[in-house]
């Protein structure tokens, strides 16, 4: 890993202190990471802080060096993805996917403005609107998506001014580290700062002094770690958490339409997405042929080394998440479910649990009632539409949910009975660039994508003037 070490103040410091990268498809070390120490942490924040007066000056410069970033990143999609896809897991095309994705939303934020929003203009005053930076922005990213992740917040930030300390996930730093190889002589120095370490770096970064706005991806229990650790100093919080997705499958829907897109909704990067389906209640008179059919699917896959061609599902990314899914999985089957597909892990090295479908449970099992984050789905029949709309709103999250059924009026207004930061109609989720995205109740504060994600990290200042 030639050229790997922290960013800061537009260089690229290795460091004595360093720890494992374990690649999940294996169970052996992969690689060693160097560990950022909490006196670099001081440097990088200061750094960042010096930096934000000039670069908040400018927008097109920004929005330039926005571009120029999404043209590195496409550029260099097969080599970042094959370090993606070893820390990862995820089979070599996704990894690569992931980066021309992160390009792609680079591309769109370098195409977006900050509005003046003029609220009152005429003989007696001029009332307007304005963005302005909310300051050094701390980005703590999951392991899941440690790119497009990394980039959406960086991206966002950058078009608003903000300068940067990220602290990718220590289960997969290396990718994220190479990212500070291609952004370092775009900005100026101080503008973007990449550190890897661990939960001490993380709880540093949300506690600093200079720290305005934590943007934090990740777990329900870390984010209420983060709210506390910032509580002291007011800081502004961005919190995309955990979900226990519902998808609700309604008599009339097309079996065979719908089927393989409940699939990739439960199982896509082996079920390891924030907004996933976890729970998916199908109508009884259709019951059996929904699981028939992603039964078919999931014996399809091919669970397997990322870089084998052929290879269609990676592995639990870390070894903590493949326990706890096979502690899901058995408890389920203790507590009287039947494993239609999968059930229990795969007979080779690696952290790896095939698609697992169970039926024959309900509310009060682990499986239903808790994310599971991984290749386990719970399917329950149901006969009354108020009764499993007020089940999928049950739990304490409220990250997205979705409707399957051919009558859209029914679908849209089904949806909006959904308590979740995301609602969809014959598809889940839906994410992108453009599109706000965050949850309701615990699922987290805020939202990032869209024009309302740009503004989670500016500040709205009111400027009022008076004539005569």
């Amino acid at each position: 890993m030639i050229g790997i070490g922290h960013l800061v103040n537009g260089e690229i410091l290795p460091t004595e202190e360093s720890f494992d990268v374990v690649a999940p498809w294996t169970g052996e070390v992969l690689a060693s990471c160097p560990e950022a120490s909490l006196e670099l942490l001081d440097r990088a924040m200061s750094a960042a802080r010096r930096a934000l007066p000039a670069w908040a000056a400018d927008i097109d410069r920004r929005k330039e060096a926005l571009l120029t970033l999404a043209e590195r990143l496409d550029a260099q999609a097969e080599t970042l993805g094959l370090v993606n896809s070893a820390e990862t897991g995820k089979p070599a095309f996704i990894g690569a996917g992931e980066i021309k994705g992160a390009a792609a939303h680079a591309r769109w934020y370098a195409m977006q403005d900050l509005p003046v929003d003029t609220l009152a203009d005429n003989e007696t005053e001029l009332v307007q609107l304005v963005r302005e930076p909310v300051g050094v922005v701390a980005a703590i990213v999951p392991w899941n998506g440690p790119i497009i992740m990394l980039i959406n917040k960086i991206a966002a930030a950058m078009l608003a001014g903000d300068t940067v300390v990220a602290k990718p996930s220590p289960f997969t730093p290396l990718a994220s580290l190479l990212v500070g190889n291609l952004i370092k002589d775009i900005v100026p120095a101080g503008v973007v700062n990449i550190l890897a370490g661990g939960d001490e770096l993380g709880k540093a970064m949300t506690a600093h002094p200079e720290t305005n706005l934590v943007a934090f991806t990740g777990s329900v229990e870390a984010g209420r770690s983060i709210m506390a650790a910032g509580a002291p100093t007011l800081k502004r919080m961005l919190l995309e958490l955990g979900g226990n997705d519902a998808a609700i499958v309604l008599p009339d829907a097309n079996v065979e339409e719908i089927a393989p897109k409940l699939y990739r909704g439960a199982f896509a990067l082996g079920g390891q997405i924030c907004a996933a389906i976890k729970r998916l209640y199908v109508h009884e008179s259709i019951f059996d042929q929904v699981v028939a059919a992603l039964a078919e699917l999931a014996n399809q896959a091919q669970p397997g080394d990322p870089f084998v061609d052929g290879t269609t599902m990676g592995p639990s990314t870390t070894k903590p998440q493949f326990e706890r899914v096979k502690g899901l999985i058995e408890d389920a089957l203790a507590n009287g479910g039947t494993a239609v597909t999968g059930g229990a892990p795969l007979d080779r090295p690696g952290y790896f649990i095939p698609p697992t479908i169970i039926t024959g449970i309900g509310k009060g099992v682990a499986l239903v009632d808790e994310e599971q984050f991984g290749p386990a789905l719970p399917v329950m029949p149901y006969s009354d539409i108020d009764a499993v709309i007020e089940e999928a709103n049950s739990t304490e999250l409220g990250l997205g949910g979705s409707i399957w059924t051919s009558d859209i009026q029914e679908g849209l207004k089904l949806a909006r009975r959904l308590r979740s930061g995301g609602a969809w109609v014959n598809r889940h989720p839906h994410v992108g660039a453009e599109v706000p995205f965050g949850g309701m109740k615990q699922s987290g504060m805020g939202r990032e994508g869209g024009a309302v994600g740009i503004e989670a990290f500016c500040e709205l200042k009111t400027i009022s003037v008076a004539f005569g």
